[in-house]
């Protein structure tokens, strides 16, 4: 089998590692892929949104099947141009892509199939939404801009100050560029966060393995939202009763829902999850695999990933089991000083062979090769993760092979799963004292 795998990430990369332990893949193509990823898929400098030139790519190529990473690509069709073209794709549809590209469509969506989540208003223009949050007595607030905004379109507004600047940046400034025509600003929610990816083909649903993403840039969750900057799995505040209560009251909903829409889902469906005192409420759905979570889930993966995608897209999931190995797994992300602001690229990265020691590996998100050989090209860098029996085995790992890795202003944070361990006290288990 030849497949072709869109995008350029560290997402890509965990995808494309995992697929390579599969007997029936042959072949991998990356569309654009990156440095790290050249050395495990044939690479063609194609960007991902140009789905004319892809489509023509994987003709020209043999493609037996596609994987679209990214949420751009898939919101804008390119699922859809596989599938007509002839080649089996895995991931969902334009329409069933609106759970992630609109906001405001997952809002009403949940509103209308009363799927838990924060009570909530939409706003076309700035005028109405400071207006609407001149009324408001309690902060902080949610601002959301409605488009995709590479996973940086949230504001948490402290105070009435802060809100009405919110509004101003993504409505007046348009850093989200159109992501920030409409925003749903919303109740700020307390309690554990936590991930969960699940595969579906519209008919069944199996969740991954649970984790905790750091989305902040720096140590204690402070700072600016990031793309993420670190994830554990699973996460120890997702138990399995409250695995079967998100089953019944959110998974099960949300598929049943968009099957009810006319959108039926196929792909990776990513619920972002607040275990709030009155229960579990979603934060957000993504339309395939999260970034960095995929860095920990995919490695606890036991069943053939190849085999389960082709499941989900001929719509025979339930006739696969999906496992995964007893254990946990850490990773750490390597950025560029600055992110998620301004930063320089093309440093020399050194160190890489750590990524070689037993239970690490090491993904790359913003790299590229050089004449110097690897050099940075992106404000995530690096994903090193640690797999091992034990959480705080794992996240050693990703940690003691993070210090041999080296380029210029390199940052990451230091505290990447301590608040899983502080939460662990299953000694038995685990091996961690609370």
């Amino acid at each position: 089998m030849k497949v072709l795998v869109l995008g350029s990430g560290g997402r890509e990369h965990a995808i494309i590692k995992k697929l390579q332990e599969s007997p029936e893949v042959d072949t991998i193509y990356a569309l654009p892929g990156n440095g790290g990823i050249s050395y495990d898929a044939h690479c063609e400098n194609i960007n991902p949104l140009d789905l004319d030139q892809a489509v023509v790519f994987a003709l020209k190529n043999g493609v037996n099947f596609a994987v679209v990473g990214p949420d751009d690509p898939l919101a804008k069709g390119a699922v859809d141009r596989f599938v007509d073209a002839g080649i089996p794709a895995f991931g969902p549809n334009a329409a069933a892509a609106s759970i992630e590209s609109s906001k405001v469509f997952a809002k009403n969506l949940m509103k209308k199939y009363k799927i838990p989540t924060a009570q909530y208003e939409i706003f076309d223009s700035a005028d109405s939404a400071i207006s609407y949050i001149e009324t408001m007595d309690r902060f902080p607030v949610v601002l959301k801009a409605d488009g995709l905004a590479l996973g940086k379109g949230v504001i948490i507004a402290g105070n009435l100050a802060e809100a009405r600047e919110g509004v101003h940046r993504i409505m007046t400034e348009r850093v989200f560029g159109d992501s920030g025509n409409r925003i749903v600003i919303e109740e700020y929610l307390t309690g554990p966060e936590v991930s969960v990816l699940a595969f579906t083909d519209s008919k069944t649903l199996v969740p991954m393995v649970s984790s905790m993403d750091h989305k902040r840039v720096f140590d204690g969750d402070l700072g600016p939202n990031t793309g993420g900057m670190g994830t554990v799995a699973p996460n120890p505040f997702y138990t399995e009763a409250m695995a079967a209560r998100c089953m019944e009251e959110i998974f099960l909903p949300t598929m049943a829902a968009m099957n009810a829409e006319g959108r039926p889902f196929k792909g990776c469906l990513y619920f972002g999850l607040m275990l709030t005192e009155t229960g579990p409420k979603v934060i957000e759905y993504n339309c395939r695999f999260g970034d960095p979570e995929a860095q920990v889930v995919l490695p606890l993966l036991e069943t053939d990933l190849f085999t389960i995608m082709k499941a989900v897209a001929e719509e025979r999931l339930s006739e696969i089991s999906v496992t995964f190995r007893k254990g946990a797994a850490c990773c750490v992300i390597a950025a560029s000083g600055g992110y998620p602001g301004t930063y320089e690229k093309g440093f020399p990265i050194s160190g890489l062979e750590k990524g070689q020691l037993p239970g690490v590996s090491v993904f790359h998100a913003g790299t590229k090769r050089s004449g110097e050989g690897l050099v940075t090209a992106g404000g995530r860098v690096l994903g090193v993760t640690g797999v091992a029996d034990t959480l705080r085995e794992a996240v050693n790992k990703a940690y003691d092979a993070l210090k041999g890795i080296e380029f210029e202003d390199m940052y990451y944070r230091k505290d990447i799963g301590m608040k899983a361990l502080l939460e662990i006290n299953d000694e038995e288990v685990w091996g961690v004292p609370r």
